[in-house]
């Protein structure tokens, strides 16, 4: 197994710097990808990659895109450089690296696997967003016939970087936000292994978070409404690999 991590990253100059020191603690080499972010982060980017050549990457993109498109252009840069896997975690600080030995020593214990983490939250997890992701979780529960995905949303996984770039190569998956989660449901219909990690999470107060209620729900919204017509399409295969042991 040969491993990188991708970090989409736009705007989030003040926390980057330190996710990505800790990820070069555990001998992670790192893959920024610039969304569009204006100069002043574009610029400490630029310093993370002088700083360390050999260790930190980055790919920049000429506009943003949003969340998917960052973390779909490093899935592909890393494949593209000879890596197997690939650890995505978000810019803000917000998830523990401390557990980055336990999701890469579950990768190469099961390579096949998509390893996604089930968030264990602290007290400054802001309630609304604690609450508005279950009916994420039942969507995803319905749209794979399963139980085997616990949470789609968090950011903090590790792929397969062959089965993923496969998927993002099949099917146009969502941009933004909804990228997370549709991408899991359709690794999920590819046959791809779930194994799901617990791992804290916690939300800085100083945290740059670029979540848009309105869009990013009604896109959530438009992705569960095709995902649904999808699984109907493949409902005898899921079934059948779900409940009847079929491959």
């Amino acid at each position: 197994m040969k491993c990188c991590a991708v970090i989409p990253v736009f705007n989030h100059e003040h926390a980057v710097g330190a996710v990505v020191a800790a990820l070069r603690t555990h001998g992670l080499p790192v893959l920024m990808v610039d969304d569009g972010s204006r100069p002043s982060c574009a610029a400490v980017l630029d310093t993370l990659v002088a700083d360390d050549p050999q260790g930190v990457r980055l790919v920049r993109r000429a506009e943003n895109g949003g969340k998917g498109a960052a973390v779909a252009d490093g899935l592909r840069a890393a494949l593209a450089a000879g890596f197997t896997h690939a650890l995505q975690i978000d810019a803000d600080g917000q998830h523990d690296t401390a557990d980055v030995p336990r999701f890469l020593a579950a990768a190469q214990a099961e390579p096949r696997h998509a390893i996604i983490g089930c968030p264990l939250y602290d007290e400054s997890v802001p309630r609304g967003r604690l609450y508005g992701r279950y009916a994420t979780h039942v969507w995803v529960w319905i749209n794979t016939l399963s139980l085997r995905i616990t949470d789609s949303m968090c950011g903090f996984r590790v792929y397969p970087l062959e089965a993923v770039v496969r998927e993002l190569d099949r099917a146009r998956i969502g941009r933004r936000m909804d990228f997370d989660v549709e991408v899991l449901v359709r690794l999920d219909w590819a046959g791809v292994p779930i194994r799901n990690l617990p791992t804290r999470v916690r939300y800085p107060e100083d945290g740059v978070s670029h979540f848009r209620p309105l869009a990013d729900n009604l896109a959530i919204s438009w992705m569960h409404t095709r995902l649904f017509f999808g699984m109907l399409l493949r409902a005898p295969r899921l079934i059948a690999r779900h409940f009847l042991g079929a491959a």
